[in-house]
């Protein structure tokens, strides 16, 4: 159940059996599904656990030791749930309290050595498609514009979309246990402390009110764990049944008149109250007082409760099933070219050197054995390589780095992934991969190898565009023996064939100068050269 998720989007392609588990700043969430023949899912089971990863102080900014241990328990026994059912292909994805923690890369090691379980950790912007993706299956809304919001126990995300489409999303640092901590450490609910939450919640929301609040939705969507006990509070009131909460609606009359009466309940008395779930009785004043801010920074009256959220979107688009409206792929592809675009001078050459740096890849499959998701990871970083231009010239590789590894807009693409196409982009110039450099020494020896190897064939597809004009029409890439007394037991030949009419003297000479970490990576000895008449191809796959 370990390795990197599967993106491949056929349906017809899709594992019988899956499982996503999110895992959040409070609550641990499980789903386990099968295919239909529709291309659906029959979900089987799902599992929650109130795990409280992001309690502790310092603002989550590190996880505590014994949160940690609950974390990984809680891993195990849902991995056993999933289990129970046969073997499916899982992805587990996190969320703030681990992006956010300094020592997240210890909870990642042990999940992976304790639980045999591959954690993605997922950037807010990512959280919120995922989420919009999964109230897409839960609810007929996706010819409306529709305004959604999650509210979690460390972030709150808040997204506007319309036909599958993410028109704007935000991330903020907003939720539950954070408010909680911050403003109710000891449960004492004071009218100062109410203010100064709401005070605090309108001024974060401020900026995002108005970059979102201009595309005027037509209906308001609340998913997750502090809306969905609001709704099922409100229906107890209701004396309606809130078994199945999906589709249920409560207006913001009813928010206002709820929320008096938990500020006019005594802490020692608030478990008694009709509806509230009693893991999240420290919470809820945190939590409602910041969906009522919501409602009046976006001058909602009702809100209409989604079932699905972030798991089952992990589950929909990790997994390529169900009524999911555009593919992975073309997501990522999308946002690679807009952010080169946005900050590349010259994306053209990107381009062309992306072309280039999958020939590379495909006709020396054999070489390395990689497939098709590392094949994405090349060209993803191709496209990209030259965003840190944008900042200067001078070590724009390593302002490269930076752009990409912090990008906001890099949607569909795990933090795992973003830090590869961040890590082989620093490297398509100047010094090669080193220990000496932190990020680089961060990464696992499995990463650090594929970093060189698609690091060495970007730098060769970069060299083979050297003139930026598109010069070369196609490559041809032969293996042999090598002579007597060369470094390497195997040579690797690339011959690029001109377009008609154009001189590729500058672009061997290019291509060969860089050649050296792809030698240094494949273990072969790399000549660039004008096509020889009478080689054949060896490798081509």
């Amino acid at each position: 159940m370990t390795g990197e998720p599967d993106h491949d989007q056929p349906t017809d392609r899709a594992p019988s059996l899956c499982a996503a588990i999110d895992i959040g700043t409070n609550s641990m969430h499980l789903v386990v599904a099968r295919t239909n023949e529709g291309g659906g899912y029959e979900v089987l089971t799902t599992e929650k656990e109130m795990v409280r990863l992001g309690t502790g102080a310092g603002d989550m900014k590190e996880l505590a030791p014994d949160a940690m241990d609950r974390g990984i328990a809680a891993l195990k026994r849902m991995v056993r749930v999933a289990e129970s059912f046969g073997t499916p292909k899982l992805c587990a994805v996190a969320t703030s309290a681990v992006r956010e923690a300094s020592n997240k890369q210890v909870f990642l090691d042990r999940a992976r050595e304790e639980v045999g379980v591959e954690i993605e950790v997922i950037s807010g912007f990512e959280e919120a498609r995922l989420i919009h993706l999964g109230v897409l299956q839960a609810l007929p809304v996706y010819d409306r514009r529709i305004i959604l919001a999650d509210i979690g126990g460390g972030s709150t995300e808040l997204l506007v979309g319309k036909k599958g489409v993410t028109l704007e999303a935000r991330s903020m640092k907003l939720g539950a246990i954070r408010l909680t901590q911050r403003f109710f450490p000891d449960r004492t609910v004071s009218d100062e402390a109410v203010q100064d939450c709401r005070n605090h919640v309108r001024a974060a929301l401020a900026a995002v009110v108005r970059e979102l609040s201009g595309h005027q939705p037509e209906v308001a969507i609340g998913s997750s764990g502090t809306i969905s006990t609001v709704a099922t509070m409100i229906l107890n009131r209701r004396s309606a049944s809130s078994k199945n909460l999906n589709g249920a609606t409560f207006t913001r009359v009813e928010l206002d008149a709820l929320i008096k009466e938990i500020l006019a309940t005594k802490p020692e008395d608030r478990h008694k109250l009709d509806g509230l779930d009693l893991k999240r009785v420290d919470i809820i004043v945190g939590g409602v007082l910041l969906l009522s801010e919501i409602f009046q920074a976006f001058k909602l009256e009702e809100m209409m409760i989604s079932d699905f959220a972030l798991r089952e979107g992990v589950l929909f688009d990790r997994f390529g099933g169900g009524a999911a409206t555009e593919s992975l792929a073309d997501i990522r592809a999308a946002n690679v070219r807009r952010l080169a675009r946005q900050l590349d001078p010259d994306p053209a050459h990107a381009q062309v050197t992306g072309a280039l740096a999958v020939q590379l890849f495909d006709r020396t499959t054999k070489l390395h054995s990689l497939g098709d998701w590392e094949r994405e990871i090349l060209e993803s970083a191709a496209i990209v390589h030259n965003v840190g231009l944008f900042i200067s010239h001078s070590s724009h590789h390593k302002h490269s780095y930076y752009v990409i590894r912090n990008s906001e807009h890099l949607t569909g693409f795990t933090q795992h992934e973003i830090e590869l196409i961040a890590q082989i982009a620093r490297y398509h110039r100047k010094s090669h991969p080193s220990d000496k450099h932190v990020p680089f020494a961060q990464l696992h020896d499995d990463d650090k190898q594929l970093v060189r190897v698609l690091a060495g064939l970007l730098r060769v597809a970069i060299g083979l565009d050297r003139s930026h004009k598109g010069s070369v029409k196609n490559l041809r890439v032969f293996l042999e023996d090598s002579a007597d007394g060369a470094d390497h037991a195997q040579t690797l030949t690339i011959e690029p064939v001109p377009h008609e009419g154009e001189s590729l003297d500058l672009e061997i000479y290019s291509a060969a100068e860089r050649s050296g970490l792809l030698a240094k990576a494949l273990d072969v000895t790399v000549i660039v050269q004008a096509p020889v008449a009478g080689n054949s191809e060896h490798l081509s796959s």
